[in-house]
C-alpha cells in the first residue's frame, strides 16, 4: 500500500497536463481516500512535463516510446505473420491511423523466420506494456507507412534509383535492410531519453526496453553480417548521419575487407552506446533534416507531445 502523499508525487510526475493530472488523482483515489492499492500506483498516467519543469514529462517520453514501438511493432508482425495488430491495441489520444504497405515476407532462412517472429511478440508486448503504463493517458497509434516511406529512405541512401521502388518485405535481404533502418534508432532513442526520467521505476522499465532493443539490433546487424550486406548497410547507415545532425554518430557493420573486419557493436571510443535526442529521432522516422512535425514513416506525424523533429 502506498500513502497519499507518495501516489500524488508519483500522478504530479507522470500526468500528461493538469486535467490528467486531476483526473488520475480522482480515479486513483488519492483525493478521498488514505491509501491506494499497489495497482493504481503502477499505472503511470502518463505524460509530459516534469515536476520541475526541467523538461519532458516521464508521461511525455513514455507516449514518444509508444509511437515508435507501434511503428517497430507493425513492421515486424507483417513481416513474421503476414498481419498488424490487434485493432484493440490502437486506441488512445491524439488521431488514430492505419497502415499503408506490409505483408509476410516470404523467409527462406528457417532461422531468420524465427528471429523475425521472435521480435515481433517482443515489439508487441512493449506496445501492451507502455498502453498499461501509460493508462488514459496513452496516445493511438498514428498513421504509418510502411510503402513509400522505405522507397524514399532506400533511394536516399542510393539502394535504388529515383523511380525504382524498394519492399522491405519482398525477401529476407531486403526484411534485413529494412529492419536496420529501425533497430538502431530505437537503441539511440532510449538512451537519450534515459537522462530525461525523473521516476526511478520507469527509468528501469526504459534500461529493460532498451536492453532488448539492443538485443534486436546486434541480431539485425550479424545476420547482414553474415549475409554480406556490408555495402547497402553502410549505404542506409550514411543516409540516416545525414539526417540527425553534425555528428557522425552512425556505424555499419564492418567491411568485407581485411578478412571481414566487424563491427557488430556500434559505440564511441569507450564502447557506449550513443544517444539521440527525440528530435534527432524524428529527424530520421520522418526522413528529414528539417523541423517538421510529419513525413516518412508517420505521414500525418506522431501523437504526443514530443512530435517535431529537429
Amino acid at each position: 500500500m502506498f500513502g497519499k502523499a507518495l501516489v500524488r508525487d508519483m500522478i504530479n510526475r507522470s500526468a500528461e497536463n493538469e486535467t490528467d493530472r486531476r483526473v488520475f488523482l480522482k480515479a486513483a483515489g488519492v483525493a478521498g481516500l488514505g491509501t491506494v492499492g499497489a495497482g493504481a500506483a503502477t499505472v503511470l498516467g502518463a505524460a509530459p512535463a516534469n515536476a520541475a519543469g526541467r523538461g519532458p514529462s516521464d508521461g511525455a517520453i513514455f507516449n514518444f516510446a509508444l509511437n515508435l514501438e507501434y511503428l517497430e511493432a507493425q513492421f515486424y508482425s507483417y513481416a513474421a505473420y503476414g498481419k498488424g495488430l490487434d485493432g484493440r491495441l490502437l486506441s488512445g489520444k491524439g488521431d488514430r491511423g492505419g497502415v499503408v504497405g506490409g505483408h509476410q515476407v516470404p523467409f527462406k532462412t528457417g532461422a531468420i523466420a524465427a528471429m523475425a517472429r521472435e521480435i515481433a511478440q517482443d515489439e508487441i508486448a512493449h506496445v501492451k506494456f507502455l498502453r498499461k503504463a501509460l493508462g488514459g493517458a496513452k496516445v493511438a497509434q498514428p498513421n504509418i507507412d510502411l510503402k513509400k516511406s522505405f522507397t524514399a529512405a532506400a533511394t536516399a541512401a542510393g539502394l535504388i534509383k529515383p523511380g525504382q521502388s524498394f519492399d522491405p518485405f519482398a525477401d529476407e535481404d531486403s526484411f534485413l535492410l529494412g529492419a536496420f533502418i529501425f533497430e538502431d534508432v530505437g537503441v539511440t532513442a532510449y538512451k537519450g531519453a534515459a537522462p530525461l526520467i525523473d521516476n526511478k521505476a520507469f527509468l528501469g522499465a526504459a534500461a529493460g526496453i532498451l536492453a532488448v532493443e539492443a538485443y534486436h539490433a546486434g541480431i539485425i546487424r550479424t545476420r547482414a553480417y553474415d549475409k554480406n550486406l556490408f555495402d547497402a548497410v553502410q549505404a542506409i547507415s550514411d543516409a540516416r548521419d545525414s539526417l540527425d545532425g553534425k555528428r557522425n554518430i552512425d556505424q555499419g557493420i564492418g567491411t568485407a575487407t581485411r578478412k571481414f573486419r566487424s563491427n557488430l557493436v556500434p559505440t564511441n571510443k569507450n564502447a557506449l552506446v550513443y544517444s539521440r535526442t527525440p528530435g534527432q529521432v524524428l529527424n530520421i522516422v520522418y526522413l528529414t533534416p528539417k523541423s517538421v512535425k510529419k513525413g516518412g514513416f508517420f505521414p500525418k506525424g506522431v501523437n504526443g507531445a514530443l512530435n517535431t523533429s529537429s
